[in-house]
């Protein structure tokens, strides 16, 4: 998220130095598959997100210097959203991501791999929620880390999980893999896009392991067939 604080610890700079010796298959750095994926398409998400009963106590910005537009909506068996992208690339340090690609790196993400490592943003897709407030606590409608997220974006679909929390009062980020794999440009510092992501994010759902893309595409796959028979 373009606004956060930047801060980069000790031991994020002297991982950061190891980059180079990271190897391609090290633990969950599967490329991600290229959108479409799974077989609901986007305009039928689409058709189902159409209009929006609001969940959130306000609205949210998509940046600092921008006005709360932005409510989170309910539907069966799902919240969404529709927002910006601005590109995280916290977590693992690798090649992409990384304290001098990223003016607001952090070597940490809010949920963790199966071995308990940091996510891996420049290969797992996934998106960002805002962290508790007044305005929403994601726990409270069935959101939680490793939960299944459609991000519906130019006619694509990218099933990711949720993997990392941002600003309370700022919507619209996922990582590096969900914008690459969307055709958005990915740079953390400069990418994303203004308008136009729409967000599904299925409650009471959980991938496991949460690194597991192929895991987010099967089960996103079968919600996204439900959202549809249900909405």
């Amino acid at each position: 998220m373009r606004t956060r604080t930047l801060t980069l610890s000790a031991a994020a700079c002297a991982a950061l130095l190891a980059t180079a010796t990271l190897p391609s298959h090290a633990f969950g750095t599967a490329n991600p598959r290229s959108a479409q994926e799974g077989s609901v398409s986007a305009a039928s998400l689409l058709a189902k997100v159409t209009s929006c009963s609001q969940i959130s106590s306000g609205k949210y910005r998509t940046d600092d210097e921008t006005s709360a537009t932005i409510p989170v909506c309910g539907k069966n068996g799902a919240v969404f959203w529709k927002a910006d992208m601005d590109v995280d690339c916290d977590g693992q340090i690798t090649s992409k991501c990384n304290a001098d690609t990223d003016p607001w790196f952090q070597d940490d993400t809010a949920f963790h791999q199966s071995n308990g490592q940091p996510l891996r943003a420049d290969s797992l897709p996934y998106v960002v929620v805002p962290s508790t407030s007044s305005i929403w606590k994601y726990t409270s409608s069935g959101i939680k880390g490793g939960g299944v997220v459609a991000v519906i974006y130019n006619g694509k679909v990218e099933y990711a999980v949720v993997g990392d929390t941002g600003p309370t009062k700022i919507i619209g980020e996922a990582s590096y893999a969900t914008a690459n794999a969307l055709g958005i440009d990915p740079d953390p510092e400069t990418g994303g896009t203004d308008s136009g992501v729409t967000y599904i994010l299925f409650k009471n759902s959980q991938v496991s392991p949460i690194e597991s893309h192929s895991a987010a595409v099967s089960l996103g796959d079968s919600l996204a067939k439900q959202f549809i028979q249900n909405n």
